[in-house]
C-alpha cells in the first residue's frame, strides 16, 4: 500500500511483503556476485549494476564494491555518479541519484525504517523515497534517512546524518546535518 507517491507501507505476511522478501535475496545474490569484483572490472560491474536496478546503467557510471542494497530495484542513477566503495542502499522508498554526482565511501543512504510502536514494529516497514539532485557531494561516512531531498550542487559534510532536505547550493554538516554556509560556483572556499 502506497500512501503518497513519497512514501511506501509494507504490511507483514502480505503478498507485498513476500514480494519484498524475495527481492532482498535476489539483490543479495547479485551484490554477492557484484562484491567479488574489483576497480578493475568496470564494465562487469556496471553490467551487474544494471541487473540490480532493472535498468541500463550509462558508461560513465562507476561504482568500486564492495556495496550492499536490500533491494536494488527501486534505485535510478543518472549520467557519470561515481560510488565509492562500502555504500549501502536500501531503496524500498526509491532512491533517486542525479547526474554528475559523487558518493564517498562508507555512506548509507536508508530510505527504510519501522514504527516507533513496538507492537508494530517487525510487521510493518515504511519507506520514504530519497532524491539526491545533480552535481552532488556526499562525503564519506555520511548517512542520509528517507524522505530527505539533497538539491543540487550540494555537499554534504563527511560523517553527516542528514535529517531533513538540503537546499540547492548549500554545504551541510553535522549530527543532525545543518545549513553551514552557501555554495557559489566558480568561487574558491
Amino acid at each position: 500500500m502506497t500512501n503518497d507517491d513519497r512514501t511506501k507501507i509494507v504490511q507483514g505476511r502480505t503478498p507485498e511483503s513476500a514480494k519484498m522478501v524475495a527481492n532482498v535475496k535476489r539483490a543479495g545474490a547479485i551484490t554477492a556476485a557484484l562484491n567479488r569484483l574489483t576497480f578493475n572490472d568496470a564494465d562487469e560491474i556496471r553490467a551487474l549494476f544494471g541487473e540490480l536496478i532493472s535498468q541500463l546503467v550509462d558508461k560513465s557510471f562507476m561504482l568500486i564494491p564492495p556495496f550492499y542494497t536490500a533491494g536494488g530495484d527501486e534505485i535510478r542513477v543518472g549520467r557519470n555518479v561515481f560510488i565509492n566503495q562500502n555504500c549501502t542502499f536500501y531503496d524500498l522508498g526509491g532512491l533517486h541519484i542525479g547526474d554528475d554526482v559523487m558518493v564517498g565511501p562508507n555512506v548509507s543512504l536508508i530510505t527504510t525504517s519501522h514504527p516507533l510502536d513496538p507492537s508494530q514494529r517487525r510487521s510493518v516497514t515504511i519507506g520514504k523515497r530519497i532524491v539526491i539532485g545533480r552535481n552532488v557531494w556526499i562525503a564519506a561516512g555520511v548517512t542520509i534517512i528517507g524522505g530527505v531531498t539533497v538539491g543540487e550542487n550540494s555537499v554534504v559534510a563527511a560523517g553527516s546524518v542528514v535529517t531533513k532536505d538540503v537546499p540547492p547550493n548549500s554545504l551541510v554538516g553535522g549530527n543532525p546535518a545543518r545549513f553551514i554556509r552557501s555554495i557559489e560556483a566558480g568561487k574558491p572556499r
